[in-house]
């Protein structure tokens, strides 16, 4: 099994933008830059700065700001929820620091929003780059339980799929 992540890129419009709202809004540790106009991957002439931001863990989340290249654009086949970050708090007193964090920066949010888990609280909002973020207070759950539980998710997914059974239900719309 994989220990854990070196860092996740995203493309920005600004890196001092960028450094700006993940060191002063959400309180992350710029931690590494490099810049270069040869990709080193792909030996591409695409002039770059590539930029990290620390999380508690030694993991990173990482933006590319290109540009030369044209500007970036939303996946017009996904919908604007499902990509996103979400950055684990460990209490409720946590989540609500972060929530005064973003009134305090004028940033918009959603929630705390519940989830399916009992417990599990999360408030949703968007970095300067589009990048949609989440703080995410988990539900206290057996793991085993819960990867049990898993398995038969999965299952009912594969089987409605096949039925095509997608039509709104009344308790949803």
């Amino acid at each position: 099994m994989l220990n854990n992540f070196h860092h996740v890129a995203f493309r920005c419009n600004d890196a001092q933008e960028t450094v700006d709202f993940y060191t002063r809004v959400l309180g992350l540790k710029y931690s590494h830059a490099v810049t270069a106009d040869v990709v080193p991957s792909t030996k591409e002439y695409d002039p770059h700065i590539h930029i990290f931001f620390e999380l508690a863990d030694g993991s990173s989340l990482a933006f590319f700001e290109i540009p030369t290249r044209a500007e970036a654009i939303e996946d017009p086949n996904t919908p604007a929820w499902v990509e996103h970050v979400a950055f684990q708090v460990n209490s409720e007193e946590e989540l609500e620091n972060y929530r005064k964090r973003l009134i305090d920066a004028g940033v918009e949010y959603v929630g705390p929003v519940g989830h399916h888990d009992e417990g599990q609280k999360s408030i949703y909002f968007f970095d300067p780059n589009g990048v949609r973020l989440e703080f995410n207070l988990p539900a206290k759950v057996d793991p085993s339980a819960r990867a049990k539980q898993a398995t038969e998710v999965l299952k009912k997914w594969v089987d409605r799929k096949a039925r095509a059974d997608f039509a709104p239900r009344p308790e949803t719309v």
